[in-house]
């Protein structure tokens, strides 16, 4: 998003926080959230009408609740009257900013329930689990199959494996990509629970798994570097043959024996 739309999504955040400490519905919170987007998904002049920065908020909020007052709870419309009320880059980005407050409530239901860091690892694997198998990939990316045959292929893999916010997560966005790919729209989701959580996730890429030390000692370094919590999202890869890959956000601290063999090998050849 552009300075403007990232100051408008703070405001949307802030609505959102409290909403959740109003002492609403979380689960139909996000719902109706997400209900929210679609609906501006499927209607351009819509999405335009509320988005449309040359209009007053007061216009677009009145809009808001012409449509919705009645059919949402108060909470969810006072974080769709801040959405509206707000001046975006572009009309998308109301959207946008709804669905990532829908993501967070799901985030938000993991966090007081003590299973924020599954959901975070889950959606994780799963979305590794979808780039590694081409079928599936195919499948959940394929714009011709039915929603609800990709949403049963979804919650079929991940039946009795996982929390009931990943399975939401992972089903939406199987079914409700905008216009992303699979993994994109899963990594956008972790990017959100990383804010929300206020901590970095880092890629660790080894031939052998840590051990509970290594991992300890590794996610302090890390910490400490960052001036953040991190959390260790740890991949074995026997390709590796040795060493250590560690990535956060576009940052890569690559040490693996492949890596300095590949590096060997160009100056080997030039």
């Amino acid at each position: 998003m552009l300075g403007v739309s990232r100051a408008a999504h703070a405001q949307v955040r802030a609505a959102l926080q409290g909403a959740l400490d109003s002492g609403a519905d979380w689960a139909a919170l996000s719902d109706e959230l997400f209900g929210v987007v679609d609906a501006l998904d499927s209607s351009h002049m819509l999405r335009r009408a509320l988005g449309d920065p040359s209009r007053w908020p007061a216009d677009k909020r009145a809009l808001a609740r012409r449509l919705l007052e009645g059919k949402v709870q108060p909470a969810t419309l006072g974080v769709v009257d801040e959405a509206v009320s707000q001046r975006w880059a572009q009309e998308r980005d109301v959207p946008a900013a709804l669905e990532q407050a829908a993501v967070e409530t799901q985030v938000a239901i993991a966090e007081a329930s003590g299973r924020a860091d599954d959901v975070e690892e889950q959606l994780f694997r799963f979305e590794r689990l979808v780039s590694a198998t081409p079928e599936l990939r195919e499948a959940v990316n394929d714009r011709q199959l039915p929603g609800e045959r990709k949403a049963d292929l979804v919650r079929s893999l991940l039946a009795d494996k996982a929390q009931p916010e990943t399975v939401r997560l992972a089903v939406r966005a199987a079914t409700h990509p905008r216009g992303l790919r699979y993994t994109e729209a899963i990594e956008g989701y972790l990017g959100v629970a990383e804010r929300r959580r206020q901590q970095l996730s880092a890629v660790v890429t080894v031939a052998e798994p840590l051990t509970a030390q290594q991992h300890e000692r590794l996610a302090a370094a890390l910490g400490r570097i960052y001036s953040r919590p991190v959390v260790l999202k740890v991949l074995v890869d026997e390709h590796v043959m040795g060493g250590i890959r560690v990535q956060v956000g576009d940052e890569v601290i690559d040490g693996t024996v492949m890596r300095r063999l590949d590096e060997a090998r160009r100056l080997m050849g030039s």
